[in-house]
């Protein structure tokens, strides 16, 4: 599969908005979209017009595609399954989202970033119910209990992960963390209003209905 291995603090400036995909670095003065917040390139700090309503439609998709590091193939796929659920299918999507492996690693506040999460589940770290799984992708149920065990290295980083983390992010309401054993379980299904970045999925409704 494909990755993003371009600078990520343009994708932030690109979208207008802090995506936090490079960890505690995002809020602090070092944070390249604090200093520009404007899209990258030679003309990008002119004045632009009014975008279209396309363009809206598109900056949103695009925004929660690269707050969540996916590729348009794999985020049209998500969509298309929410889209066949019962019940609206934004909100489904945003759903299908937070429930992904590697993104509840990070709201657990496991790894500083996504991209983290990402490797620590692709190196074999994560355990569901009792049996490894390597897929960061993998759509948690309600029902499962995950669990992280690793050599003592791991161990270690993870935890001080967590400690660096809990200055400036907290666990969401629909999951619980034992920070002692590294256990994760869900206590309900994530819904929009968990989001920590506000996000119209109206949007990508629209633009993939088209």
């Amino acid at each position: 599969m494909g990755r993003y291995l371009n600078a990520q603090c343009k994708l932030c400036r690109r979208e207008g908005t802090k995506l936090f995909l490079k960890g505690p670095k995002c809020n602090t003065e070092k944070c390249p979209f604090t200093k520009r917040p404007y899209p990258p390139g030679s003309n990008a700090s002119a004045r632009r017009r009014k975008p279209s309503y396309y363009a809206i439609q598109l900056r949103e998709k695009q925004k929660v595609k690269r707050m969540y590091g996916m590729l348009e193939k794999q985020f049209r796929r998500f969509f298309n399954i929410a889209a066949k659920k019962e019940g609206v299918t934004g909100r489904k999507l945003l759903e299908l989202l937070e429930r992904r492996l590697d993104n509840v690693v990070f709201r657990a506040l496991f790894t500083l970033s996504r991209n983290e999460a990402r490797q620590t589940v692709r190196h074999g770290f994560i355990w569901i119910n009792g049996r490894r799984v390597d897929i960061p992708s993998y759509s948690v149920k309600e029902t499962d209990v995950i669990k992280i065990k690793g050599s003592e290295s791991v161990i270690k980083r993870l935890k001080e992960n967590i400690t660096i983390n809990s200055k400036d992010r907290s666990v969401p309401k629909w999951m619980s963390v034992d920070n002692d054993s590294l256990q994760i379980s869900f206590t309900r299904m994530p819904e929009k209003e968990d989001l920590v970045i506000p996000v119209n999925e109206q949007y990508i409704v629209e633009l993939y209905s088209k």
